[in-house]
């Protein structure tokens, strides 16, 4: 039998703490935690997880995916002992707290992580569902289930008419994942009033549409939300949503079901009136009742005693292959790769050296998996003779590319798991919200973008990405590589493996020329490097991927006319921005003219040179070969830039070989 005042005091001192937190920050959303307080102060006692170690393996996941109801979060946790004080709650929203305006992971103890974006938290729910099911299949016995936790979501009406939690639900529903529990928030109330105004849809039949069990609550029901999390912590056959019927800002003397509540203060007479309402003293704020605080902080012990058990059960494996699994999973060793090898001088397009390389990491590296939004074969990113997912390596998210970043995201920090998701470079306009966010969490997610510029030939300028690398170089904490051949290719990839942040790896088509292997490959790791340098050189030339070739050619025909180039390679931009001055003078002689040559928009290389040839259109339709020669990048094409920078008429020079 629950005890009703006792959870009635429990969720009210969740809801004043939301309410005082926000008014004591002058900004914030109180209307969503204090119409959530009973939901979230139930399932506290449900909710498998250690306050004391929070990344604990097996604990049930929760992910927020409205990150506005922030106060909510931290209030939560804090009452629940996780490393959040009465002192944080009250730093809300100031610049260095550990309780900024929209939860961050890495930031704020207990959140899975960061949340803000409508929808993704959906998405990331289901990514965590996924990587548990992958990590259950390789670690679990009939004899012992060393993953069988829940995940958690809590959403509201904005996160489901975002189109991402629509594409991470369907894909949700085919993979039947049973442990998957979305709490739906249903207040009907948007920032611009009653969702009517532009949501109509019924919900409950989009869900079962999509695969999906469904239950219905009034969200302010204690028996009837015990009893919901008590149903779904039985085994079930598909996923879970919930919609509970809840009012915004519950609890609230006069602002009961406003929309003036989801993103403003209550101010202090209302947080007053409807402190003395509930029994609690208007004159205290921040006020923690001594029998709420013992109740919730029994978390603490339940959660160390939870995993003590866990613990337990991993020192009494029955078998030994289960002990090495998880430690393969939770410490991928990278010197086991059996790296790939190409013959200098072979044609090979860097997306077909890329799949070798893919391959080279699964097989060393169990927790490597991966996927294309529908594009597999074409992105050359299937993991040969390695199965399907969750039982295989080879996921499938079909044309879902929003959802694919957003779910990979979550599996990259399940902490069992290495992912890779992939698509045509021009559609990663589709999920660069989730790019922002892996950046803004250092998640180590690995973005594969293949079809690389002007060079998709005939497909036309729909799809030839032009804007696109800029638009990534510019993105914080983010790396973007284009490697210019084969034996490149492999070095940034162990660059990016070792890196705590994402990376896009920016992959062509049409096939490169091997190069010689007299580079220096370790000066990979910053960026750029040299690879043909000149004595006396009066300009260099900067590129990346595959107008590296065309550099080194034209600067050999530069050379026989009088004008020394050299030629430096910038497979990652943003690596070689971070260097040293000295570093970056030396590859780029600051006493020479310099030319940026890549297929691409490019206005970025202004910061390193005096002229850039790129892209000043979106493209044509056509033959790749004719494409490039149409917009400059051959060696016609580079030589004539060159002389119009040095003020010399351009001479036409023939001949036979080149040393490049």
């Amino acid at each position: 039998m629950i005890n009703e005042d006792l959870l009635q005091r429990q969720a009210d001192t969740i809801r004043f703490l939301a309410a005082d937190m926000v008014q004591e920050a002058n900004s914030g959303h109180p209307g969503a935690p204090m119409g959530l307080a009973d939901i979230v102060t139930v399932l506290s006692y449900h909710l498998k997880h250690n306050p004391k170690n929070p990344k604990w393996l097996n604990r049930d996941r929760l992910v927020f995916s409205g990150g506005h109801a922030s106060s909510l979060i931290y209030s939560y946790y804090h009452l629940l002992g996780y490393d959040i004080s009465l002192e944080d709650l009250k730093n809300f929203r100031k610049v260095g707290s550990k309780t900024p305006g929209h939860p961050e992971y890495n930031e704020v103890p207990g959140v899975e992580i960061t949340t803000g974006p409508l929808g993704q938290g959906v998405a990331n729910a289901v990514g965590f569902s996924l990587a548990s099911k992958y990590s259950a299949n390789v670690l679990n016995s009939e004899s012992a289930k060393l993953i069988d936790h829940k995940v958690y979501c809590l959403c509201g009406d904005g996160d489901l008419e975002e189109g991402i939690s629509y594409e991470a639900c369907a894909l949700a529903g085919h993979n039947k994942l049973d442990n998957l529990v979305l709490i739906y928030d249903s207040n009907n109330i948007t920032i611009e009033g009653d969702t009517s105004v532009a949501w109509s849809e019924d919900v409950k039949l989009r869900f079962e549409a999509q695969g999906w069990k469904v239950f219905r609550i009034d969200g302010h029901d204690y028996n009837q939300i015990d009893l919901v999390f008590t149903q779904v912590n039985e085994k079930q056959d598909k996923p879970v949503l919930i919609i509970a019927q809840t009012t915004i800002a519950k609890g609230s003397a006069n602002l009961e079901g406003s929309p003036h509540t989801h993103g403003a203060p209550l101010g202090e007479d209302e947080i007053r009136e409807s402190k003395k309402r509930a029994g609690f003293n208007p004159d205290k704020k921040f006020f923690l009742p001594d029998d709420v605080k013992e109740q919730f902080l029994e978390a603490v012990s339940k959660g160390e005693h939870l995993e003590k058990q866990w613990g337990k059960l991993l020192l009494d494996l029955p078998l030994k292959e289960q002990n090495e699994a998880l430690i393969a999973l939770l410490n991928p060793n990278f010197d086991k790769i059996d790296w790939p090898s190409f013959e200098e001088g072979s044609g090979v397009a860097s997306r077909d050296s890329n799949g070798k390389i893919l391959n080279a990491i699964a097989k060393a590296i169990p927790g490597f998996v991966g996927g294309s939004a529908d594009l597999g074969p074409s992105n050359k990113t299937v993991l040969n003779n390695m199965g399907d997912f969750p039982n295989g390596r080879n996921m499938h998210f079909g044309i879902r590319e929003h959802a694919m970043g957003a779910i990979t995201n979550a599996m990259n920090l399940y902490g069992t798991m290495m992912v890779y998701n992939a698509t045509f470079f021009v559609f990663s306009d589709y999920l660069k919200p989730a790019v922002r966010i892996a950046a803004l969490s250092g998640i180590r997610n690995f973005f594969i973008w293949t079809h690389d510029s002007i060079g998709v030939g005939e497909d036309g300028p729909t799809h030839q990405p032009i804007e696109q690398l800029s638009q990534f170089r510019a993105i914080p904490n983010f790396y973007t590589f284009r490697p210019a051949d084969a034996t490149e290719n492999i070095e940034c990839w162990k660059v990016a493996l070792k890196l705590n942040a994402p990376s896009g790896f920016v992959l062509s088509r049409q096939k490169l020329d091997t190069l010689k292997d007299k580079r220096d490959f370790g000066e990979v790791s910053r960026g750029g490097y040299l690879v043909k340098k000149r004595d006396g050189a009066t300009v260099t030339l900067i590129a990346s991927g595959s107008e590296l070739m065309p550099c080194l050619k034209a600067a050999c025909h530069l050379e026989k006319a009088g004008i020394k180039a050299n030629v430096a390679s910038i497979p990652c931009y943003e690596l070689f921005d971070e260097q040293s001055s000295e570093y970056k003078q030396n590859v780029i002689n600051p006493n020479t003219k310099v030319l940026a040559v890549e297929a691409s928009r490019g206005l970025e290389w202004y910061k390193f040179a005096d002229e850039v040839l790129g892209m000043q259109s979106f493209g044509e339709s056509g033959d790749a070969n004719i494409l490039f020669e149409k917009f400059g990048f051959t060696i016609k094409g580079i030589k004539q830039r060159v002389f119009d920078m040095v003020g010399k008429e351009y001479v036409e020079t023939k001949i036979n070989g080149c040393e490049i």
